[in-house]
């Protein structure tokens, strides 16, 4: 093996988000600063259902600090403080995560995106990220989230598919189906947003060869540019947190984990860019799994897996 191509040089199994941001902006440190908006969701707030998905708890995902911030502004100057002391950030990509950032108007999503925007130092911002559903997708919002394109940033419209089968997601109390998920993304097919789509492994009713079948799927949309892969954990706060107390099942360690990685990776389409390999939550609402590491240990970990199982993202793609 060529030591220079190996993860203690920086060499990952896949195409890596760290890489491909590196590449696009020129060697510049670029950071996601996490912004919340205060926006629900339609399964939330009665529009859909109530409660939200099973496997919830949107603290879960959001730093204490973001949630403790007072508004956008605040949050914006308190980010880029930390980015630029704690990972020496050149530039940064404002990120709207918690919740469904699109479940508002049009003309007041532009408000909220503005003020985010004029937060930071304008020659800092080079992108626009935005997380949220798609059936909270529809020709107006793309029509606002190209216009930043049109500003010269670049804007990254994330969707959860979550799962790619209807019985999953309806189990899950998602309140969309995967057909909403086609149809937002054919409104982006020939968008020069940079479409990402979320998906999570690991419900215990879902076997390993229905788990890979989302490689296909995902694949066969050649508009995704950007994947994150998240395995299923359970957390405070959740419905699933309360079924998990009631009755434990099963979910993955992280050594079942990193193999299931090495089987989905090769099947993964070559030029689909890897955001995210894996998923963490505040350890004060974590139930299960606890694998025992901090966030870089886990990446570390999956990472030297891949390497010594001889991962090649997209070895085992078929095209036809």
């Amino acid at each position: 093996m060529d030591k220079l191509k190996t993860v203690d040089y920086g060499f990952k199994s896949y195409n890596s988000y760290g890489a491909y941001l590196k590449k696009k902006y020129a060697g510049e440190k670029v950071v996601k600063i996490i912004v919340d908006g205060g926006f629900t969701c339609p399964n939330r707030d009665g529009s859909k259902g109530y409660g939200g998905c099973s496997y919830c708890n949107v603290d879960s995902f959001t730093p204490e600090t973001t949630r403790k911030s007072p508004g956008i502004k605040q949050q914006i100057e308190n980010s880029i403080e930390r980015a630029i002391t704690g990972y020496k950030a050149d530039k940064f990509i404002v990120y709207f995560q918690p919740n469904t950032n699109t479940y508002a108007p049009a003309h007041y999503l532009k408000m909220m995106y503005d003020e985010a925007l004029a937060a930071c130092p304008p020659d800092k911002v080079v992108g626009l990220s935005i997380g949220t559903r798609p059936d909270c997708i529809d020709a107006e919002k793309v029509a606002l989230l190209e216009s930043y394109v049109e500003r010269g940033l670049d804007v990254d419209l994330e969707m959860g598919m979550e799962s790619i089968y209807n019985s999953t997601l309806s189990r899950i109390n998602r309140g969309c189906t995967h057909e909403e998920l086609e149809k937002a993304l054919d409104l982006v097919k020939d968008s020069p947003l940079d479409i990402c789509v979320h998906t999570v492994f690991g419900f215990p009713w879902e076997t390993k060869e229905m788990m890979l079948r989302y490689a296909d799927e995902i694949n066969r949309f050649p508009q995704i540019k950007f994947v994150k892969l998240h395995q299923l954990y359970v957390v405070e706060g959740s419905i699933m947190g309360v079924q998990y107390k009631r009755e434990p099942f099963k979910l993955f360690s992280l050594e079942e984990y990193a193999e299931f990685l090495s089987e989905f990776i090769p099947l993964l389409r070559p030029d689909i860019v890897v955001q995210r390999l894996f998923g963490i939550s505040d350890m004060e609402l974590l139930i299960a799994p606890n694998w025992g590491l901090k966030k870089s240990g886990i990446q570390t970990f999956l990472d030297k897996h891949l390497e010594k199982k001889s991962v090649e993202q997209g070895s085992l793609y078929n095209p036809f």
